[in-house]
């Protein structure tokens, strides 16, 4: 059976609810920038000597230092720039001598497309091997994707996009193994060049999702409502789309987002293999050369992206299950 819709009053519980999720998660991507500013400027070396050679004097590392704002107490630099991110201005590229903002929007689109088709095809393969396996516990369909799925789970994303190179780039020669995309890239090019770095994150998705899935699926299944409509004679499939999903969903959605959230890491590795033109090989590179401004930008994205996700999982929960609302 199905969650009725709340009632006024049960809405009027679920605001504050939903209202402190919000909070919550504001509070800790401050405390999320604290820790990404105090590592970023705990990292080794200095953007002024990176930019100027190791032939620079103290005197013109000093100069440049005064210049970017570096030789200011690490607390003052904190504020100045949180308040400048949160008025949307991340500053100004150390190395580019460039907004931050622009370089951001050079990449982002390449990530979202990457992540966008990555995450179509693992719900969709998650989704249908997470149910089959629920449905067929215990038999050799269970038995068999138990298995690629732990072995998937089991294997990094690295070794993955290092064997799918080996394989459809060195050994058949299909797919390039660098993923090159530029604006003026046609679709058909573009899906050519994600075709390996699509193929790696979805492998490990997919495992993840996929056996969380059958967890929340099978744990429904194992119900009285369920028993009680087979003896009413309710078709199997009928029971599993209209009775088992709209229980499951806030689990199925919680592994979603726990799933999804992990292509930010994943794509940090797959991305630096494949060459490919995203965000997580540009904070590689802000990394490699000490670009302060670009990589706090950077990991703030990724941090904010993880929130959220798990904001919505975690509204989605509370709105289909009754008993999270008391």
């Amino acid at each position: 059976m199905t969650a009725a819709p709340p009632t006024r009053s049960a809405a009027a519980r679920l605001l504050p609810m939903i209202a402190g999720r919000i909070a919550s998660s504001l509070l800790t991507l401050f405390l999320v920038s604290v820790v990404i500013f105090v590592a970023s400027s705990l990292l080794p070396g200095d953007a002024a000597q990176e930019l100027l050679g190791q032939s620079a004097t103290p005197a013109q590392i000093a100069a440049l230092r005064h210049e970017m704002g570096l030789d200011q107490p690490g607390p003052v630099r904190f504020v100045h720039w949180l308040g400048a991110l949160l008025h949307g201005d991340p500053g100004v590229s150390f190395v580019a001598n460039m907004p931050v903002s622009d370089i951001i929007a050079n990449r982002l689109p390449n990530s979202l497309l990457l992540a966008a088709i990555t995450a179509l095809i693992s719900i969709v393969l998650a989704l249908t091997i997470g149910i089959a396996s629920a449905i067929n516990r215990g038999g050799r369909i269970d038995s068999a994707l138990n298995i690629a799925t732990l072995s998937l789970v089991a294997i990094p994303e690295f070794l993955i996009a290092t064997l799918a190179v080996l394989a459809f780039s060195v050994k058949l020669l299909w797919l390039p193994s660098i993923s090159l995309v530029t604006p003026e890239t046609g679709w058909a090019e573009t899906l050519r060049a994600l075709a390996l770095p699509v193929l790696s994150l979805t492998c490990v998705v997919v495992a993840q999702m996929a056996r969380m899935t059958r967890a929340a699926v099978a744990d429904q299944l194992d119900r009285p409502y369920v028993e009680m409509a087979r003896l009413k004679g309710v078709p199997f499939g009928r029971i599993v789309l209209f009775h088992v999903m709209p229980n499951a969903i806030g689990p199925v959605i919680n592994a979603m987002a726990l799933s999804l959230s992990y292509l930010m890491g994943g794509a940090l590795v797959v991305e630096t293999i494949f060459n490919y033109p995203g965000l997580a090989s540009l904070m590689v590179n802000a990394v490699t050369s000490r670009d302060m401004p670009l990589l706090q930008s950077c990991a703030m994205i990724f941090c904010a992206t993880y929130l959220a996700l798990m904001l919505v999982a975690d509204i989605v929960a509370i709105l289909a299950n009754p008993r999270l609302r008391a």
